[in-house]
């Protein structure tokens, strides 16, 4: 097909309707709806592109193992929580804080054992401080600031045994091929992880907030500190995202079962690429990433599921947490099959030609990463979907660095820089909302609270993308 401005109606299309409805799904089926019948302008013409659109993405090898790998890492996580592990970590840790200090060290510490998933870390962490809040007589704004800004914006830059890497290596890839860019998807992640600066300076903002800056919104000493171990596991009973009442408490349901997956990611990581690579950490570069995390997932719920046997669990129980933990993920796996086919129908409309012959030569090259952190911060905000806002940039951002001459690896760093600034920013942002639902925060207050250092964040990240922009090509 001729490549015309008809080739942009999707993307035209699906950000206005996306911030209009506050929801991705609805902007990403309208575009895909109208892209197909631009393809085939017939009644039941439209319709049968669709479904081909859609079939031919899930069917393919690589997007069908993203979608196994999220239904299981979700399945999983589920059957943890049945078993206890989350109410046991809680019970754990909770133990050891004695004052407000040691209570945002933890805070800080937890990170390492919860870096797989934001949700996650939110529904682990936030019972604890929850019920050391009033003991310890601490702001709930600032527990919660501390948590989210150590959960979506760390997530996003850690490479293994997260729920975000086959997300972001997808829309990395798909893009790529798209532009005839035939470089490994992972290796580019990798290697674009340094230029997400939005992460990396919220985070620096955040230590500024939980450690050296006092804030007003403290408890007042009149308060007295209750009984503590009554009012915290009541406190924690109500937690009903984190756990069950019923279940019993064990911290090794949980410690194992993590454990076992990011040891097994690292060592197949190193023992998939070792032939390919010249040294050690060469090896991570060279393996196939998406593969190993599956496998490493796969034996991980195995070990959990003969863990769990072992220990008693009824196998009815264990089978129906797994299932309806994945089936939480449906929305998400819908999301992605729908930026799949976008993209895929954009491109056979002729994006990226029309892009070529009409963007080149005159938008310069450091105009492109600044500019797309805005454009993608701006509808992360409205839609507060930080994947939501990834599926529909990474397509447009990297053919304009492609065609442009820019910089792919800073571009694609300014997109989940983006998407990560209206994940922990926007009210509308589902790590937001749960995590004011187990604090029992008002969303839209909270919301306020964290905007003027999210948006200190934002201008220092636009300062950073214009200067890198400039020192590189």
């Amino acid at each position: 097909m001729h490549a015309s401005w008809v080739s942009l109606l999707p993307f035209l299309i699906v950000i206005p309707v996306s911030i209009w409805t506050k929801q991705v799904l609805p902007g990403l089926f309208v575009a895909l709806i109208a892209g197909c019948y631009l393809k085939a302008p017939t009644f039941m013409g439209g319709l049968r592109e669709m479904l081909n659109y859609t079939v031919d993405n899930l069917v393919k090898s690589n997007n069908t193992r993203i979608i196994l790998f999220l239904y299981v890492f979700a399945g999983l996580i589920n059957m943890i929580k049945m078993a206890g592990g989350i109410k046991g970590f809680v019970h754990l840790v909770s133990k050891k804080v004695k004052t407000k200090r040691s209570a945002m060290l933890l805070t800080w510490l937890t990170t390492m054992g919860t870096f797989s998933d934001p949700d996650f870390r939110i529904v682990t962490i936030s019972p604890i401080m929850k019920a050391l809040r009033k003991r310890l007589k601490m702001s709930a704004q600032n527990i919660g600031f501390a948590i989210e800004v150590t959960s979506n914006p760390v997530v996003g830059l850690i490479p293994i045994a997260t729920a975000f890497v086959g997300y972001m290596v997808s829309v990395i890839d798909t893009a790529l091929k798209h532009n005839g860019i035939h470089e490994k998807a992972y290796t580019v992640y990798v290697k674009s992880i340094p230029f997400n600066f939005y992460s990396f300076v919220i985070i620096l903002v955040g230590l500024y907030y939980s450690f050296f800056k006092h804030s007003k919104q403290d408890m007042n000493s009149a308060d007295q500190p209750s009984e503590q171990g009554n009012e915290e596991e009541e406190v924690l009973k109500m937690c009903h995202r984190a756990y069950e009442e019923d279940t019993p408490a064990k911290p090794w349901n949980l410690i194992l079962p993590l454990s076992v997956v990011l040891i097994l990611t690292l060592f197949l990581s190193w023992w998939d690429g070792r032939a390919k690579a010249k040294g050690f950490f060469d090896a991570f570069l060279h393996s196939d990433a998406l593969g190993v995390m599956l496998e490493s997932l796969l034996i991980g719920f195995i070990f959990t599921l003969a863990f769990l046997l072992f220990q008693r669990f009824s196998i009815q129980n264990t089978v129906k947490a797994f299932v309806d933990g994945g089936n939480e993920l449906m929305s998400v796996i819908i999301l992605l099959v729908l930026i799949w086919s976008v993209s895929t129908v954009s491109e056979d409309l002729g994006f990226s030609t029309y892009i070529t012959d009409h963007v080149k030569g005159w938008i310069p090259h450091f105009f492109i990463a600044p500019v797309i952190f805005l454009l993608g911060g701006l509808i992360s905000y409205f839609i507060g979907s930080s994947w939501g806002t990834w599926g529909l940039l990474m397509p447009l951002g990297v053919t304009l660095a492609h065609q442009a001459d820019a910089n792919i690896l800073l571009v694609i760093g300014a997109v989940f820089a983006s998407g990560t600034f209206g994940a922990f920013t926007s009210p509308l942002s589902d790590n937001t909302v749960t995590l004011c639902t187990i604090l029992d925060l008002p969303v839209i207050q909270y919301a306020r609270t964290k905007l003027v250092p999210s948006l200190i964040a934002a201008g220092i990240s636009v300062i950073l993308f214009g200067a890198a922009a400039f020192l590189l090509k």
